[in-house]
């Protein structure tokens, strides 16, 4: 009975034994942690340790530090680049500036270079009076401007030394044609006062109605009811 027993323990047919863990679920986990954690940290060593041998690690860094040094010169480069442009910028300004003056000084030394041959012309003739006359028109000039207005000048002279004071009028008339007819108008606001020694100049401007075209400019020098010199200009 005995070895009956006996032998059905030792064969295949004996009883099935279940064996049961005394280590508790949480602790297991952890220990599973653990382990995993030791393996990638393994892993990560190697592969740490891989790069360092095939040079990727050091080709990267020295490309790192490379791209890191060009990004300094290009920026050294374009303040260096900016400067000069600021520089350029200030000294167009500044150059600008001195033009435009340089410009006015221009106008204004042509405005009075003109002015000072106006005033040769008048004492040339004024010089080349013959000194028969006791009072005579020199220079008139006229000149229409933009076909809107017309500039006028004239000078008057007494040609003799130690002339007396002269008293009198200046008139002024202009004609031409207005719509293709005859056209003629005084001086507006009429004939202007004229008292004088030696010389005086007279000037003005003339606002022309519309559609005339002025031919000839007259100039009278009146003293009471006496006309003492008359000039024409023709246009």
């Amino acid at each position: 009975m005995r070895f009956k027993l006996l032998r059905r323990r030792l064969t295949i047919s004996s009883p099935r034994m279940k064996v049961r863990n005394a280590m508790p679920w949480p602790l297991q986990w952890a220990a599973a942690a653990v382990v995993l954690g030791f393996c990638g940290a393994i892993s990560l060593w190697a592969f740490e340790k891989g790069k360092e041998i095939a040079g990727v690690d050091t080709a990267a860094k020295e490309e790192l530090s490379k791209l890191r040094e060009d990004v300094v010169a290009l920026r050294t480069e374009r303040d260096r680049i900016q400067s000069i442009l600021n520089t350029s910028g200030s000294a167009m300004t500044v150059e600008r500036a001195a033009q435009e003056r340089l410009t006015a000084q221009i106008r204004t030394l042509e405005a009075e270079n003109r002015t000072l041959r106006q005033d040769l012309g008048f004492f040339e003739k004024l010089t080349a009076s013959t000194g028969t006359e006791a009072v005579a028109i020199r220079g008139l000039q006229a000149e229409v401007l933009a076909g809107t207005q017309l500039k006028w000048q004239v000078l008057v002279i007494q040609p003799v030394k130690n002339a007396p004071e002269f008293r009198g009028k200046l008139e002024l008339s202009l004609s031409g044609t207005q719509d293709g007819k005859p056209w003629m108008m005084p001086l507006p606001g009429g004939a202007q006062p004229l008292q004088f020694r030696q010389y005086r100049r007279l000037e003005g401007m003339v606002d022309l109605p519309p559609q005339v075209v002025v031919k000839n400019v007259s100039a009278r020098v009146v003293e009471g009811t006496v006309s003492r010199a008359v000039q024409n200009v023709s246009l």
